[in-house]
């Protein structure tokens, strides 16, 4: 059965949010989320190695469920699949972008801050979005006001979200999942600290009795 983004909470109630800046550093780190357990690894794209990254990791360890973040537009959906990703993540929703990834079959989770944003996503079919910038555009307050009129609608926060936090949100019942950029931090990354980055992807399993 093909991957759909609402299979991507059942891997795992935290998907981490990598920027890749040397292509060398793709598959070690890769393998290190593995092997603390985290197959899902959004590399996004705002580096000129996030897309070698991806093609590495998509070709060299298939258990892992890589996907492209920050998809801005048609073209860079259609170089994330041709990279190997196979599902993507937007910051915001516009139908083009919508649309692009259904032409596509590449699973889209879209990024939403706004009720019209989630009305735009609903009304093209997708109702398992991303709050993003979820701290700064009212985390866990919005999740909450938003649970009633959008209640067929749940949500991936990312943006500020800590390990501290993380286990606050995933208590909502419209949560599924959050995204986080504290499993690979820049200067474990820049070090080579393999293991840190396993023990923070470990970590993450006490959070699984959150996830609905």
């Amino acid at each position: 059965m093909a991957l759909t983004t609402r299979d991507l909470p059942g891997l795992g109630p935290v998907i981490p949010v990598i920027v890749i800046e040397r292509e060398a550093d793709a598959l070690p780190m890769a393998r290190a989320l593995l092997a603390g357990g985290v197959r899902v690894l959004e590399i996004t794209m705002r580096t000129p190695a996030a897309l070698p990254a991806i093609e590495a990791i998509a070709k060299a360890l298939p258990e892992a469920i890589v996907g492209a973040g920050t998809v801005l537009n048609t073209d860079d959906a259609r170089r994330a699949q041709a990279a190997g990703a196979l599902f993507a993540v937007s910051p915001g929703y516009t139908h083009a972008v919508g649309e692009a990834c259904r032409a596509l079959a590449l699973p889209l989770l879209p990024g939403v801050a706004t009720s019209g944003e989630i009305m735009a996503a609903l009304q093209d079919g997708y109702d398992f979005l991303k709050l993003f910038p979820a701290q700064a555009v009212g985390g866990l307050g919005l999740l909450k006001a938003w649970a009633s009129p959008f209640g067929a609608v749940s949500f991936c926060p990312t943006g500020g979200i800590t390990t501290q936090s993380a286990a606050d949100y995933l208590a909502l019942p419209n949560v599924r999942c959050v995204g986080g950029s504290w499993l690979t931090p820049v200067e474990a990354v820049r070090a080579g600290d393999w293991a840190r980055i396993s023990a923070l992807a470990q970590a993450t399993h006490a959070l699984k009795n959150q996830v609905k």
